[in-house]
């Protein structure tokens, strides 16, 4: 018996498919499409099983439908810029570059290794100059259409090493380098207004329904979170006015129903008001304040609740009352107006605060529940009283706006997107700095904007901004000496636009970002796969910038996946893979013990795609058993261009279930593959293989095993490629890979199942020949239900054709 040898079959098959190319799309051409795209990954030096599940889940619809003559673009790349780099470039005292570009070849190998149907030449990264180069063309374009904008913001800064840190380089409030004690520094930050697109990208998930993960619709809904409301003035009183130059705090409500309940106003420590009065507090208020300023607002979400009585008080609208005013760290100016109406009784988040610091509570609604309680409920004060719910609000949405005193809005919890990031590995904000024009773009001749190579990455600072020969530039307006920007930017930037641009074909990269006529093909993607975790930012973005692109003239489509596969995470002794756990199975050992096949099909096999998959060591072993099997017996099978043609009338009942196994895994493949609301369940689809594979070996008919083959290899080509095509050369010539039509026929029965009742209680089942009459079949079910029936007398026979017998005895 011949032996597998994975090792010698993977290396045959993964050499001729990247020498014939076989993976490429086709740019001019008039057959379907399928564009099938794996989320990107970030170039770490190895891929992990996460990757693995991910990539093999696409890699198997790409060839299913290449098989069946669609035009498939199934791309790889790599999200290159980033923050990890630098990190590495500390550590090892290496170059962000090489670290990156080392990283991204041995992925490459990883890739290949497994088998992997990607484009080899649509392969990109963006941090490529050619990348670079035409995204600073969109944020160019962005700006002169006036949606990117500077504005001062607050950001993590480190004194020590006199450098911006992103919030996961903030460890317990300090630096995670020299453990400084992190402050809050105003900066000027570039912004994209992304709210200027906020209703379209909230009323688009509506086409999105059944195409997407319903719980990544609600997040995006909620990430956006469209609220109606009431927007109104607390007027300061005299003195405070006189004492801060301010007439009145702007706050907005999603309950203007509870108006009559606020009893104090709570600010953002950076609030313009906590500025005018800074100078008239005590030490200790002050100290307090600037300790809020220097918390980051991550931080400040999950830290105990802190405040300080500004001494300044607000006049209710509707009671003349006089409330205090409070700095608070939970408000965060850069959410509405940095300033909220407080109602202890009905929220509990105010309950909490008012509580702590000794605060008035006052009851506005009728509830039947203890305060603090947010449900609706009927109002106890003026000539509101009684009202409640929606009616409620409305009532005093109009009061505010028949009597000037606010006016009914929309607002959302989108926040513009800031993309300035103080870090040397990203991609240059085309922007000049002139002491006469301001910020200036770029032209477009002189683009891209590339990083100096000949830099030190120590930690401390941007290197950019210390690099004389980069910031030197001249203004593309007035010609004068000038400054470049050294920001660069958030890399979900690149990720937001790479599925376009894997739709220009590569020998049109020079000319253009995107090819509108390529684009328009191939878009939208017709299945993207990724982590969940990636609900909310990056498909958010990717969505806005689809739409900012299609209204800059670039495609005409409004969402950028038509499909959304959000795969399970991969776990071991139930938990997610970790170094730190000492449970992470690296793929390369996997691959080096059994091969690429057996990986691939126990990572399809083990759970559906959308669910979470337990690694299991007995599981490989058996994805392994079964395949070397496969190989060994298929010997069995003859060479054939065709398959062949069988008469079912002259086969024994072994042999018909056989090929019935055989049919009903074809079908099970068709509606696995095409039939996506099961989220593609290969496992079920593996589970007949096995099972059609186990049928074929209780017969021994030639004819049959080859059509066996002929059919399974086809089926399994897309999950366990080499071995299929290994088999399939020696047995088809690769002419099985293709559309096979069932054979009906192999479903047709000359038996049937009759069910055998006694007084309607089943007891017994039958098997007869379809031509049987009545008389034989009454008495084929007395003999089976016979020691049902002794001792009895049967009164009455009833007959069901094709179904049952049922006998009344008494």
């Amino acid at each position: 018996m011949r032996s597998y040898n994975p090792k010698t079959i993977e290396k045959k098959w993964q050499q001729h498919w990247a020498e014939t190319g076989v993976f490429e799309p086709e740019w001019d051409s008039n057959k379907p499409k399928k564009y099938i795209l794996s989320m990107f990954p970030y170039p770490s030096g190895a891929i992990h099983m996460g990757h693995v599940r991910n990539y093999c889940i696409g890699d198997a619809l790409a060839r299913y439908y290449r098989n069946r003559g669609f035009n498939v673009l199934h791309p790889i790349g790599f999200d290159a810029f980033g923050m990890p780099a630098e990190n590495a470039a500390i550590k090892h005292k290496l170059h962000p570059k090489s670290w990156t570009y080392d990283n991204m070849n041995a992925m490459r190998a990883e890739f290949r290794a497994l088998g992997l149907s990607f484009s080899a030449q649509q392969d990109l990264a963006t941090c490529d100059p050619i990348y670079t180069k035409w995204e600073q063309e969109f944020f160019i374009e962005m700006w002169e259409k006036g949606l990117i904008y500077r504005k001062k913001a607050l950001l993590n800064w480190c004194p020590k090493d006199l450098t911006v840190l992103a919030n996961e380089q903030v460890i317990d409030g300090k630096c995670w380098r020299c453990d400084t004690q992190v402050v809050q520094k105003e900066m000027e930050q570039y912004y994209i207004k992304i709210t200027d697109y906020a209703e379209e990208l909230l009323e688009d998930l509506q086409t999105l329904e059944g195409k997407w993960s319903p719980q990544v619709l609600l997040m995006q809904k909620n990430w956006i979170g469209k609220s109606h409301g009431l927007q109104f003035g607390l007027s300061l009183e005299s003195s405070a006015k006189e004492r801060s130059g301010i007439e009145s705090l702007e706050v907005f409500t999603t309950r203007p129903d509870t108006i009559f309940g606020v009893t104090y106003c709570a600010i953002a420590p950076e609030h313009p008001l906590v500025q005018a009065v800074f100078a008239t507090l005590d030490t200790q208020a002050k100290e307090s304040i600037i300790a809020m300023q220097n918390t980051s607002a991550k931080d400040r979400a999950i830290a105990p609740k802190q405040g300080v009585d500004l001494g300044v008080k607000v006049i209710h609208p509707l009671t003349d009352e006089l409330l205090p005013v409070w700095v608070a760290n939970f408000v965060l100016m850069d959410y509405g107006s940095g300033a909220v109406m407080s109602v202890p009784a009905h929220d509990e988040r105010d309950f909490d605060f008012a509580k702590k610091y000794g605060l008035p509570i006052k009851q506005a609604l009728q509830t039947q529940n203890p305060l603090p309680c947010s449900d609706d409920g009927a109002m106890l004060e003026g000539a509101f009283k009684g009202l409640s719910g929606d009616e409620a609000r409305q009532a005093m949405i109009k009061h505010f706006e028949q009597n000037g005193l606010g006016r009914g809005v929309v607002q959302y919890r989108l926040r513009d997107w800031g993309v300035s990031r103080q870090r040397y590995w990203g991609a240059p904000i085309p922007i000049v700095h002139c002491d006469d024009c301001g910020a200036v773009p770029e032209r477009l001749e002189n683009l891209p904007i590339t990083l100096p190579e000949e830099v030190a990455i120590t930690g401390e600072g941007n290197p950019l901004a210390s690099h004389s020969s980069f910031m030197h530039a001249l203004c593309p307006k007035c010609g004068k000496q000038a400054r470049r920007e050294s920001d660069t930017m958030d890399t979900f930037v690149e990720s937001s636009w790479y599925f376009l641009r894997y739709a220009t074909r590569r020998d049109k990269w020079e000319q253009c970002g995107i090819d509108t006529k390529s684009v328009a093909y191939w878009l939208q993607v017709d299945e993207y796969i990724g982590g969940i975790e990636h609900a909310i930012l990056h498909l958010l973005y990717a969505r806005f910038f689809t739409k900012v692109l299609r209204d800059l003239g670039y495609h005409s489509f409004n969402e950028p996946f038509a499909h959304l596969l959000t795969q399970g995470m991969v776990l071991k002794d139930g938990a997610k893979m970790a170094k730190s756990k000492g449970n992470v199975v690296n793929p390369k050992d996997i691959l080096h013990a059994y091969g690429a096949d057996t990986a691939r099909l126990f990572i399809l096999f083990a759970a559906p795609p959308i669910k979470e998959l337990e690694w299991n060591d007995n599981g490989v072993e058996g994805a392994n058993r079964f395949i070397r099997r496969l190989y060994e017996r298929a010997q069995n099978a003859y060479p054939t261009k065709e398959i062949p043609r069988i008469d079912g009338s002259k086969l024994d009942s072994t042999q018909k279930l056989a090929r019935k196994k055989l049919y009903e895994a074809l079908q099970k493949s068709q509606e696995v593959f095409t039939k996506r609301q099961n989220n593609y369940n290969f496992n079920t689809l593996i589970a007949s293989c096995m099972e059609a594979f186990n049928a074929l070996n209780a017969q021994d008919n030639p004819d049959i095993w080859t059509e066996g083959y002929f059919i399974l290899l086809s089926i399994l080509e897309p999950i366990i490629p080499h071995i299929c095509w290994e088999l399939s050369e020696e047995l088809f010539g690769l002419a099985n890979f293709g559309e096979i039509k069932v054979d009906s026929s192999v479903f047709a029965s000359d038996e049937m199942i009759y069910a055998v009742t006694i007084n309607g209680k089943k007891r017994a089942e039958i098997s007869v020949q379809t031509s049987a009459q009545k008389p034989q079949i009454i008495e084929q079910a007395k003999q089976a239900a016979q020691k049902w029936l002794l001792g009895t007398t049967i009164k009455k026979e009833v007959f069901v054709p094709n179904k049952l017998v049922n006998f009344v005895v008494v």
